[in-house]
């Protein structure tokens, strides 16, 4: 379908039959009501939308497996505290530009990805999502498959959202209590939070409760995604000369600017220890 309609140029790609009425879904799709999700493309990149009005997630056409959003660069910054996971476990498919990141570059890492959503795993197949028993795609509230299990993740990585924000049933004590005993020891969470302070700040207050205040926030320059990092254990280090050596010998195996992940982590401004978290 064009995307004329629409006011912009490229296609348009629905899970519809033939059989729609395009005139229709177009009209519900420009007033916000069309209620699934659906795919924007060009001739650079495919894009999976819930509304026309943000972005849920971007693929290079001739890169597939690459990270388009700075947001994700900056999650895969648990490298340099966990380089060696056995176990990765993702809630929130989206594109599964994270899941293919993984896949590709993590070959001895299981990985496992929860979705709430069918009809975006319906569409894992246009984001060229791979189908192997290495990775496995779970139709599941993330607020019941947590608690079902211990002790078997090394890194979690929190990116759920429907089309208001963050998934409204993340917003609960027992489920970031849940995410932390998902963790092996020296385990960690990664947690994507989006939009205005005013729409995630009881998360991050939940998210430090559960962790014992060792919980670190940091911007993403150029956009209003926070990335926070949870640490199952203390002793966590920022201390810069470490974290720089981990970062040449990363930069060796990923295609990620690590230095400068680095650099935006050492930076105050950017990032801070919420152990006194109130708002």
């Amino acid at each position: 379908m064009a995307l004329n309609d629409l006011g912009e140029r490229g296609s348009l790609r629905l899970l519809e039959s033939a059989q729609c009425d395009p005139d229709v879904l177009c009209a519900q799709i420009m007033t916000g009501c069309y209620g699934k999700p659906f795919i924007i493309e060009d001739r650079e990149t495919r894009r999976l939308h819930f509304s026309l009005e943000l972005v849920q997630s971007s693929m290079r056409i001739d890169d597939p497996f690459a990270l388009e959003f700075a947001y994700t660069r900056k999650m895969m910054a648990f490298l340099l505290f966990v380089p060696d996971p056995g176990h990765v476990l993702m809630v929130g498919l989206g594109g599964g530009s994270l899941a293919k990141f993984c896949y590709r570059h993590l070959p001895r890492a299981r990985l496992s990805v929860v979705e709430v959503n069918r009809d975006v795993i319906a569409l894992r197949e246009a984001f060229g999502v791979p189908d192997d028993t290495r990775l496995a795609i779970i139709e599941a509230d993330a607020a019941e498959y947590l608690p079902a299990a211990e002790g078997d993740t090394d890194v979690l990585l929190l990116d759920g959202f429907d089309a208001k924000g963050i998934a409204p049933t993340f917003l609960n004590r027992g489920f970031y209590r849940a995410a932390r005993r998902r963790l092996r020891p020296g385990g960690l969470v990664v947690a994507n939070f989006a939009g205005p302070r005013k729409y995630w700040s009881r998360h991050l207050a939940l998210l430090n409760e559960a962790f014992e205040g060792r919980v670190q926030v940091g911007t993403v320059p150029g956009g209003d995604n926070h990335i926070v990092f949870a640490f199952d254990e203390a002793g966590c280090s920022l201390d810069g000369e470490r974290l720089e050596q981990r970062a040449e010998a990363l930069a060796e195996q990923f295609p990620l600017d690590f230095s400068a992940i680095v650099q935006s982590l050492r930076e105050g401004a950017e990032l801070r220890w919420v152990k006194d978290f109130r708002r």
